[in-house]
């Protein structure tokens, strides 16, 4: 992995929460958050992503809390548009956890101590393969295309785990915890879908009222 910036900003959303190798658009609309566009995409193009807790609507525009962990995204694609705002699809990178936030420009900005899984998340064909029916019982009549569309797009080992984690049908605050399982990653999958199903077969409600997806 190359070299990381020590400080990098700080974009915290109530219902996002990206992973390392997954790319997610975004459109950019609030001035300090176009600030921060300017500037990152003129230095590193680093972005650290961070999930929202708490009360945090009545302190949006200030500096809600946080959870400690987030994941950093490198700027892959970036258009101004006319009215001042961005498009940028952001590509994730690795795990950090804050060590200290600074408050000198209208966005927030943070030291950080960088945290990859290392070594990579270990898969083999046995855990893949369980993965894969836990997701065909979840999804149901979905399972089989979305399963032909990760074999289609190559994606195994902690690729594929990062991608489910990422796109699964669960609440952010569940994505979260998937994220801080760091190494554990596979297996607190398997926990958060094997609660999902029990709890669906207890007649609780599955993902919007209905069977499991991939978003």
């Amino acid at each position: 992995m190359a070299e990381l910036p020590r400080i990098i900003p700080l974009f915290p959303l109530p219902n996002l929460v990206l992973f390392p190798g997954v790319a997610v658009p975004l459109l950019i609309f609030e001035p300090r958050y176009r600030e921060m566009i300017a500037d990152v995409s003129a230095s590193h193009g680093i972005i650290g992503m961070m999930l929202l807790k708490g009360d945090w609507e009545r302190d949006y525009y200030a500096n809600p809390d946080t959870f400690e962990i987030g994941c950093a995204g490198k700027i892959s694609d970036l258009v101004k548009l006319p009215d001042g705002r961005y498009q940028i699809v952001l590509e994730g990178v690795s795990e950090f956890r804050i060590v200290h936030e600074s408050r000198d420009k209208s966005y927030r900005q943070a030291e950080v101590e960088w945290c990859p899984v290392e070594p990579p998340m270990d898969i083999d064909a046995e855990a893949t393969e369980g993965m894969r029916q836990l997701l065909f019982e979840y999804l149901g009549d979905t399972a089989s295309a979305a399963w032909k569309s990760l074999q289609e797009r190559g994606l195994k080992g902690a690729d594929l785990v990062n991608f489910l984690c990422f796109h699964i049908d669960v609440p952010a605050i569940e994505k979260q915890t998937l994220l801080e399982a760091r190494g554990s990653r596979l297996d607190c999958l398997f926990d958060v879908l094997t609660f999902k199903l029990e709890e669906r077969k207890l007649g609780g409600p599955g993902p919007h009222g209905g069977a499991g997806g991939v978003q």
